[in-house]
């Protein structure tokens, strides 16, 4: 693989429409279709493009419909189309596929002879060379939900790429891009395997957003976890190993730092009410949980920060 990394930003008001192609060239690579007046005049598309080794990511918000009527490569090259809002439109030579917000769209670029995008449109477009399709090279469009657990892993690699894209360096690059080849894959097998190298990182990161969005859930626990994202117990785990934490300890550590900040809060909750809140057994197996990660009492530790609370 050849190690290319560069980022353009996005932003077609400020610079125009041909600074920013010039850049794209400079920077990311020549697969920008040629815009025509028509389609450029008053158009308004901001965001961030970034290369990395064959790949590409580009996360972009339409403030203006956006019209291209104009040969888009056709080199089989693979197209994630992700859509959080709004609306995605290409057009193909059998048909025109349309991507909802809320949708994703895995197709080729074989074919494909103009886009729309509707006013108002944020998404993320991967682009990867035609062989990641593997076994499936013959397949024209897979679609789902943004939900679905392989894309949220992907999304979380790919946050982490545009943002320290210009810093990776060779084998950063080189690891990036291939964990993004196989988190792709993973949507277009509709499963995650983290046995793939690479992978162990994207996927404890998302696990880790969702045990945050439900630590106050008494059903939170490993499993649930791995079953919300698609990938069994083992997996998970296995993910986790890399880190030095289990899973277990990473959910009881944030209750516990939850239930800390509760501690100083203004209110007046108790100790027994914020144990039961951060889904604690009982307040005496929060105190000690408490003491063996702090190294005092809840109660101790609400007095020294002018807030003593009841028990």
């Amino acid at each position: 693989m050849e190690s290319v990394l560069g980022s353009v930003r996005l932003d077609t008001e400020q610079l125009g429409v041909q600074a920013f192609s010039d850049a794209w060239g400079a920077r990311i690579g020549p697969a920008l279709p040629t815009f025509g007046h028509e389609a450029t005049a008053g158009v308004v598309v901001r965001g961030l493009a970034s290369r990395v080794g064959d790949s590409t990511i580009t996360d972009f918000e339409a403030a203006t419909p956006v019209r291209v009527d104009t040969s888009l490569p056709d080199n089989g090259e693979l197209r994630l189309y992700i859509v959080h809002r709004g609306r995605y439109r290409l057009r193909g030579e059998r048909d025109t596929m349309s991507v909802a917000g809320g949708e994703f769209l895995m197709t080729r670029s074989t074919g494909l002879s103009d886009y729309a995008i509707a006013a108002g449109t944020t998404a993320q477009v991967i682009g990867l060379p035609a062989e990641v399709a593997g076994v499936f090279a013959d397949f024209r469009q897979i679609t789902g939900p943004v939900t679905a657990a392989t894309v949220r892993v992907l999304l979380a690699h790919t946050a982490a790429i545009q943002s320290n894209v210009d810093d990776l360096g060779d084998s950063g690059a080189h690891a990036s891009r291939n964990a993004l080849i196989e988190l792709v894959r993973g949507v277009l097998h509709a499963r995650v395997d983290a046995t793939e190298a690479g992978l162990a990182g994207p996927l404890t990161r998302v696990a880790r957003a969702l045990a945050d969005q439900l630590l106050t859930e008494r059903e939170l626990a490993p499993a649930l976890l791995a079953g919300r994202l698609g990938v069994s117990l083992r997996t998970l785990h296995r993910a986790f190993a890399s880190t030095g934490e289990t899973v277990g300890a990473y959910i009881r550590r944030r209750r516990l730092e939850q239930a800390r900040r509760a501690l100083t809060s203004p209110s007046h909750t108790t100790i027994a009410e914020i144990a039961a809140h951060w889904q604690f057994a009982d307040s005496s197996h929060f105190a000690r949980a408490f003491r063996r990660h702090y190294g005092q009492t809840p109660s101790g530790f609400a007095r020294d920060h002018d807030h003593p609370i009841g028990a």
